[in-house]
């Protein structure tokens, strides 16, 4: 099956499924994790219940993230192959995950991590440079450097390395629907008690996975049947008597601020996005879909991000735009190794514009706030149009990838 094959898409976005994952990527890298964040034994557990790991072991990373030094690592060199990430957060509220990036391109991470929690996640990487992410710490990013004898790579043609993209890009899809469906699930049990705060955390938690992969959910749409519609409408988009899914219990939330009747839309919302892994299992990308997608991204991010009429209850955009950049960045990177044999030119332009975009993007993290980011009725329109601009200068070379990769 492939995706970005149905009509009638009401807005765009990128990719997601499953819970445990393996990313494939290109040059060799492969990356798995767990993905929950609870204090299971592989995945989250009380910080400084992980087994300590030797300092001079040189596949073994121990990182501890604290409100005062940030995010640390017992050591940046390490050698090329199979490296576990062991993290704790200790105190640090404004940091909730960590990533390792191969260029633009998320390796390895490990999501929800609150403070007192630890988890783990391992990958196997060639030779090079890497960046240890903590978005929202003190310090954010750390160049990790492998070194040893590359894995070979195999059939370096453009072909294959379309070819490998696409399957990198499958192993992020089935990741991000698998946090959708445990953030939804969490969301689901909150809805059930009487804890107003710990719902309006739960509903920020589960955002940002729908909205990587919204153009999965919006492929699926056939006829009346309509499960981007049924997760993510907002009011107006549908009949008033079938709006339903996360903007609904948004409105309850964060509008009229209780939890009365919000429990069978949860329900709805669980049943919904589990519907959305089953179809998601098994699907197969072509490298113009994964271009189609970033490009749908950005325009979701200019079209309902920027002018705040996302989030309009709750006011966390800022939480979706970055997760939509992120979408479209991932579909681009699978994408990256093939392109630049095709333009590198081109290549290295829409490289730099999101790196500009993700930099402007982090200068609104807060730890002020349950979604890691200024509320976006804090943001001028000075602030708007720096960020309508910076989404601008990626769109308009973003828009040229599909035909390369089309014509290749």
């Amino acid at each position: 099956m492939s995706l970005f094959s149905a009509v009638n898409r009401r807005r765009g976005t990128a990719a997601a499924a499953t819970t445990v994952t393996v990313l494939a990527l290109a040059g060799g890298l492969t990356a798995c994790g767990s993905s929950s964040g609870s204090k299971s034994a592989d995945a989250a557990s009380p910080a400084g219940s992980a087994s300590a790991t030797a300092a001079a072991d040189p596949h073994k990373a121990d990182v501890t993230i604290t409100a005062a030094d940030g995010c640390s690592v017992n050591q940046k060199a390490f050698a090329a192959g199979a490296i576990t990430f062991s993290i704790s957060n200790k105190d640090a509220a404004a940091v909730s995950e960590v990533e390792l990036l191969s260029g633009q391109r998320i390796v390895g991470e490990k999501e929800n991590l609150p403070p007192g929690f630890s988890g783990t996640f391992a990958v196997s990487v060639d030779a090079g440079s890497y960046t240890l992410y903590c978005p929202g710490a003190a310090n954010e990013n750390t160049t990790l450097t492998v070194t040893g004898k590359a894995a070979t790579s195999g059939d370096g043609s453009v072909d294959a390395l379309l070819a490998q993209g696409t399957k990198e890009y499958a192993a992020y899809v089935t990741n991000q629907v698998g946090y959708l469906v445990q953030s939804s699930e969490a969301l689901q049990k909150a809805l059930q008690g009487t804890d107003l705060a710990a719902a309006q955390q739960a509903y920020m938690k589960a955002r940002p996975y729908y909205e990587k992969i919204e153009p999965v959910a919006e492929s699926f749409t056939v006829g009346k049947d309509n499960l981007d519609a049924d997760i993510d409408a907002r009011t107006g988009d549908v009949p008033a008597a079938q709006w339903e899914g996360f903007h609904r219990i948004e409105q309850g939330l964060f509008q009229t601020k209780s939890l009365k009747g919000l429990s069978s839309y949860a329900d709805g919302l669980v049943a919904n996005v589990k519907k959305l892994q089953t179809l998601t299992t098994g699907l197969s990308y072509k490298p113009f879909e994964l271009a189609n997608g970033a490009q749908e991204l950005l325009d979701e991010v200019a079209s309902s991000k920027i002018t705040g009429e996302e989030e309009r209850y709750s006011h966390i955009d800022l939480l979706d735009f970055q997760a939509n950049d992120e979408g479209a960045e991932q579909a681009f990177a699978s994408l990256q190794p093939a392109l630049s044999k095709i333009d590198p030119a081109l290549t290295t332009s829409i490289s730099s514009a999101f790196t500009a975009l993700d930099k402007l993007v982090d200068t609104y993290r807060t730890g002020a706030n349950a979604s890691g980011f200024q509320l976006y009725t804090a943001l001028t329109n000075a602030d708007k149009q720096k960020l309508a601009a910076a989404v601008k200068a990626v769109q308009e070379p973003l828009s040229q990838v599909a035909s390369k990769v089309a014509g290749s």
